[in-house]
């Protein structure tokens, strides 16, 4: 998946011209009104499903909107299931120059700064041990692909298995080198069984001692116990100094649920799965109908 910034869809013109009138006020001005009235906000934004749509693409209207609260100063943090170099072109995307960002789904956490060699640098990764996880599923799903990330940023995988979200070409290894290695996310996917079949061997795989969440197809995402976006987030929250009345966040996916739960101001994208729009306090339109554009423009105000 190459991530691109299209033009806007007809029908979002209004969308569009409105987030290009917030860019064009004075930033500073906003930052300082922002500022002065404590009202600086840490804006969690999820990218798949949120910022851009299944294809990759975010439409001018997401990208100008996501621009202008950048500008006008508040703490945005992309949070996403992403692998740290898949995550690097949404963040040029948006414009976000200094700031965090947070990948593999709580796992790696980035601090961004244009000014350092990389741009950025990494902050914090969370790691546990695959194996047990693993032998689990693999009993389970017999014919399933696994990959994981590993604590150097590296990713692992058997049977050829790579994906746009690695970020990276995975390198083929055999299970038994999954099990021995240390991970910060893993990953299972299945093409031979339909999702339901797929959810129903995880729920009677009885997975402990670790946090995972299900993907929209047969595909499951494993982390260290307790590790989440919002987990990341509420380490960032704190260290930024942000109230958590003043908290947003967005997203569409099963593993967003935490994080819209622990935002003051949850959203879900019209897409979204029930229970993802169980937690939200609030539903906007699907990705397709450029959805995030109206609640980040709405944070300009």
């Amino acid at each position: 998946m190459t991530t691109t910034a299209d033009k806007a869809h007809a029908g979002i013109d209004d969308q569009r011209i409105a987030a290009k009138n917030k860019t064009e006020q004075s930033s500073a001005a906003r930052r300082k009104n922002f500022v002065e009235n404590g009202a600086r906000k840490l804006v969690a934004l999820d990218v798949d499903g949120t910022l851009v749509n299944h294809d990759g693409h975010m439409s001018d209207a997401v990208r100008e909107a996501a621009r202008a609260v950048v500008d006008a100063g508040h703490e945005v943090v992309v949070s996403t299931g992403r692998s740290l170099n898949a995550t690097l072109p949404i963040i040029e995307l948006i414009g976000l120059t200094k700031g965090y960002a947070v990948c593999s789904n709580g796992g790696v956490t980035l601090r961004i700064d244009t000014s350092l060699d990389a741009g950025y640098e990494v902050e914090d990764r969370v790691t546990f041990n695959p194996g047990p996880a693993l032998r689990v599923m693999r009993s389970k799903l017999p014919m399933a692909k696994f990959a994981l990330e590993d604590e150097e940023g590296n990713f692992l995988a058997t049977e050829r298995f790579q994906d746009a979200s690695f970020g990276i070409e995975a390198k083929g290894v055999d299970f038994e080198t999954l099990l021995e290695s240390t991970a910060v996310r893993v990953v299972v996917s299945s093409a031979e069984n339909t999702p339901e079949e797929f959810k129903a061997a995880i729920d009677t795989a009885g997975l402990k001692g670790v946090t995972y969440s299900v993907g929209w197809t047969a595909w499951l995402d494993i982390a260290a116990n307790g590790v989440t976006k919002a987990s990341a987030l509420e380490t960032l929250r704190r260290k930024l100094d942000v109230e958590p009345s003043h908290t947003v966040a967005m997203g569409d996916g099963r593993n967003d649920i935490e994080m819209l739960d622990w935002a003051a101001r949850g959203v879900a994208m019209g897409q979204a799965p029930e229970e993802v729009i169980a937690v939200a306090h609030e539903v906007t339109g699907t990705v397709e109908e450029d959805g995030a554009a109206p609640i980040l423009l709405s944070l300009l105000d």
